[in-house]
């Protein structure tokens, strides 16, 4: 069928592949927040996100880590808050994150669910997190889960951002780093590389794709904006009426 009495069609575009590669590339260093899950003194969950932020360094990354001690619970004050401007505007600075929560009763810390909750879907007309890309970690006290990562990459899709395919749980976690609080060389070290290098991948990929990539017929609708190709068959058929 090609009648489509629910679309209107000066707000669709359909996808431009020129428009994917967009005319320079940032030359400054990717930018990667950081997020960890736990307060606790020796945090392991902080731990893993300090050996994430090393290796990103290594790659090429700017990295920055939230420190979420004294982040008020979402609605007990207003985000005028220092602590939430600071978690708002980090997210802002971001072009990646990653979010790293150790599991508590089968899920994510309260910890890490507060500071997720802070960063709303949309501020005014600016989105905090919407075509960022994001790498999801858990650690755990006993044997290796995924009830972690699999909630954080379900809050990633909420939060519209590019999660990466590969994600990292460790077990045992405090077995896995030594009294100088480095990771020691294990096959979970390895996959935190893995991860590592595949945020930075993406992020590379799509840092300057990422407001076309996002770019929503609905939104477009809502806001009244036509698409450049309705505009320019607009002007098209005018100039050929004026011409008749």
């Amino acid at each position: 069928m090609t009648d489509f009495p629910a679309l209107q069609p000066q707000f669709l575009a359909a996808p431009d592949r020129t428009k994917l590669e967009p005319p320079g590339s940032s030359g400054h260093p990717p930018r990667i927040l950081l997020l960890y899950g736990s307060l606790r003194e020796r945090s392991f969950s902080r731990l893993l996100v300090e050996e994430a932020a090393r290796i990103l360094q290594r790659l090429g990354a700017e990295t920055k880590i939230f420190d979420p001690r004294d982040l008020p619970l979402p609605d007990a004050t207003s985000p005028d808050h220092p602590k939430v401007q600071e978690l708002r505007a980090l997210s802002l600075w971001s072009e990646g994150q990653v979010w790293c929560s150790p599991e508590r009763h089968g899920a994510i810390s309260g910890v890490m669910k507060a500071q997720i909750d802070w960063i709303p879907l949309e501020i005014g007309s600016v989105r905090p997190t919407q075509g960022r890309t994001l790498a999801v970690m858990q650690v755990s006290g006993g044997s290796q889960s995924f009830n972690a990562v699999n909630t954080l990459r379900l809050l990633g899709r909420w939060m519209r951002m590019i999660t990466v395919p590969n994600q990292s749980s460790v077990a045992k976690a405090y077995t896995e780093f030594g009294d100088d609080d480095r990771m020691k060389p294990s096959a979970y070290y390895d996959r935190v590389v893995d991860v590592m290098e595949e945020l930075m991948k993406f992020t590379l990929l799509t840092r300057d794709r990422a407001n076309y990539l996002v770019d929503r017929y609905s939104e477009r609708k809502a806001s009244g904006r036509v698409t450049v190709e309705t505009e320019l068959a607009s002007a098209a058929m005018a100039h050929e009426t004026s011409n008749a």
